[in-house]
């Protein structure tokens, strides 16, 4: 591991993060569309820059989600198309990065390079794209393609989807005048396509790289392809490990170690002692964690309607009444295992004393970091000196003000430490994220293939 003084120079970088739980305080709105508002987003994305945020990073729902055949409304998943949004939002900010979320199943490589081209031209240099893939038949039932791609296959049609994207970018050379250039041809397993480049270079070349998969096949093209990566790791040892393993992967693929910035999710609660925070913290878990939600938890593992469940009491005496979870109405929360799910859930129950609403709350991610400004800053000072992690995705905790208390009170702290930036870097997200050229770009890779 690297001692702390020789990283004494890392940065902290924050992302503000749109998840698709209801993890804001949906109580203190009137109205459940201020979500769709643009200028509600705006404010709250000048609020991140004004805190030197590195980037907005939006995920993507692509099909709403669903509960016991019925749409799901204990979370927003239907959401503005984030390119759209950002073209918004690129002529309302002058620094923050613009990271969207595509997926490489369902848009055809073409029509996304020239898209986030446009946002990455339109903004200066402020695009990024995170790499996305699925095999879900029911969200590609939207794009009439439900089921055409193996799962075991998704990374390999990823990767060739992610490298007609580069090549079309690197078809217009640096220095090309806006003039019509010869058309680009590809052929393999995938795609087979001629295409003519339509948008030049932004100031930072081209968009940056993102990806979030967590298995091996995840990592490796993480180490193949992305300059940022999403993590779930949030423990001190874990991230350590995390860290490591990239670092590892990187090297093999011919990489830095420390070519790739490292982002995990979490929130942040503040309190002017540390009683306080934890108070601020539990309340805010009460206003997110209602009856409902709650309740939504037991019934997508037993399958069926348990509205007159006693969440103040145990889990239901009858077994789940499916075997294999569906895997057609978004997310499982049950690894397709309803079966042992529960039975784990027993036992934890009998163990720890749990009433339905204890285990759900035990089982439901926290905030990461609770404390008073100066004792976040120090911990989150140990892990960037560490290499454990090189920033945050950030989700606020109301919207649209949600981040104010960071900006204000948890950042100058940050500073105070030399962890965190005092002015943006450059102009481009490339240049605030401390990252060179990208690294397909770096090497010499022919590949445009004889049709």
């Amino acid at each position: 591991m690297t001692s702390e003084n020789q990283q004494r120079g890392r940065r902290l970088h924050f992302n503000l993060f749109f998840p698709f739980a209801p993890d804001y305080v949906w109580s203190q709105q009137s109205r459940t569309d201020i979500y769709y508002d643009f200028d509600a987003l705006t404010a709250l994305v000048r609020s991140a820059e004004r805190g030197l945020f590195s980037a907005v990073f939006y995920g993507e729902s692509l099909r709403l989600r669903e509960h016991l055949g019925m749409l799901n409304t204990d979370a927003i998943t239907g959401r503005p198309d984030a390119l759209v949004l950002f073209a918004h939002l690129a002529a309302r900010t002058e620094h923050i990065g613009l990271v969207a979320t595509l997926n490489t199943t369902y848009f055809e490589p073409y029509d996304l390079a020239r898209r986030i081209g446009t946002i990455d031209v339109l903004s200066g240099g402020r695009a990024g794209w995170n790499i996305v893939t699925t095999d879900s038949a029911w969200t590609g039932a939207n794009f009439r393609k439900g089921g055409y791609l193996p799962h075991t296959d998704r990374y390999t049609h990823a990767a060739e989807h992610v490298d007609i994207v580069q090549a079309l970018w690197d078809a217009w050379p640096d220095s090309a005048p806006i003039t019509p250039l010869d058309a680009f041809e590809w052929a393999d397993t995938y795609y087979r396509i001629t295409a003519q480049p339509e948008w030049p270079r932004s100031p930072q070349g081209q968009p940056v790289f993102f990806q979030a998969g967590e298995s091996d096949q995840g990592r490796d093209f993480a180490a193949r392809y992305a300059e940022g990566i999403f993590s779930r790791y949030l423990e001190f040892g874990a991230a350590l490990d995390f860290a490591d393993d990239l670092g590892r992967r990187l090297v093999a693929a011919g990489r830095p170690a420390d070519d790739l910035r490292i982002f995990p999710a979490t929130s942040i609660v503040l309190g002017d002692t540390d009683a306080d925070a934890r108070d601020r913290h539990e309340w805010f878990r009460d206003q997110v964690w209602t009856d409902r939600r709650t309740r939504a938890v037991i019934e997508k593992v037993w399958g069926r309607d348990l509205s007159d469940l006693d969440l103040d009491g145990p889990l239901p005496d009858a077994p789940p009444t499916i075997v294999k979870q569906s895997r057609s109405h978004g997310v499982m929360n049950s690894r397709d295992r309803p079966q042992a799910i529960a039975q784990q859930w027993r036992e934890l129950s009998q163990e720890r004393g749990f009433t339905v609403r204890t285990l759900v709350r035990h089982l439901a991610p926290s905030a990461g970091f609770v404390g008073t400004p100066a004792g976040v800053a120090d911990r989150l000072a140990e892990y960037v000196r560490a290499g454990a992690i090189d920033g945050l995705n950030l989700t606020p905790t109301a919207f649209p003000d949600g981040l104010d208390e960071i900006v204000d009170r948890l950042i100058p702290e940050l500073q105070d430490r030399d962890v965190y930036p005092s002015e943006y870097a450059g102009i481009t997200l490339r240049e605030n994220l401390g990252l060179s050229t990208n690294v397909a770009r770096r090497e010499i890779r022919d590949r445009t293939l004889a049709v």
